[in-house]
């Protein structure tokens, strides 16, 4: 309802300049403008009335979220080196892993998670900790997230994932590398 030139046609606008985070503020309630500024590219869509404090916390998440992905991380020394478990080979340069010499094909967080492991191969990690580290973000005191994450990894590289010698559980702690790689 932008005067002259329609929202919809803002936001291609917008999307074909830049990758900045876009929030919809909008009168228009219907499933398919919502559907439609979704699909053309905004982050988010809000529909009036709305309270200021929830616009707060989802302009805050949008940053947060996007900040994790536009901010170049630093190099550091070991991003071009392998990191090697018994038959796995990871690579850190182009984000690949290999068993035996075969491409296996890892999701990002399992990516990060099996390489939090292959970096500290003593330590153990709570689910709490590996939530943290590897999402980023606060632990919300929900185990699901990191158990589906393991037990998906444990079935790309594992070759018995009931049996596990890659990543254990310490029952009652957390995970850990295996020892016996």
């Amino acid at each position: 309802m932008i005067p002259r030139i329609s929202g919809m046609d803002v936001m291609q606008h917008i999307r074909s300049k830049s990758v900045v985070p876009v929030l919809i503020l909008s009168a228009r309630d219907t499933e398919t403008d919502k559907t439609l500024g979704l699909g053309l590219g905004a982050d988010d869509y809000i529909t009036k009335p709305f309270s200021l404090v929830e616009v707060l916390a989802r302009i805050r998440a949008n940053i947060r979220r996007t900040s994790q992905y536009d901010c170049p991380s630093p190099v550091s020394p070991d991003d071009s080196e392998l990191l090697t478990a018994g038959e796995l080979v990871m690579n850190l340069s182009d984000y690949s892993l290999t068993k035996n010499g075969q491409p296996v094909e890892l999701t990002a967080k399992e990516f990060e998670i099996l390489k939090l492991l292959l970096r500290n191969p003593k330590k153990v990690y709570t689910k709490e900790q590996l939530y943290a580290l590897v999402w980023k973000d606060a632990w919300c005191g929900d185990e699901n997230a990191v158990n589906v994450h393991i037990s998906r990894l444990r079935s790309k590289i594992e070759d018995n994932p009931r049996n596990p010698r890659y990543i254990l559980t310490v029952w009652g702690i957390g995970y850990k590398l295996g020892d016996g790689l």
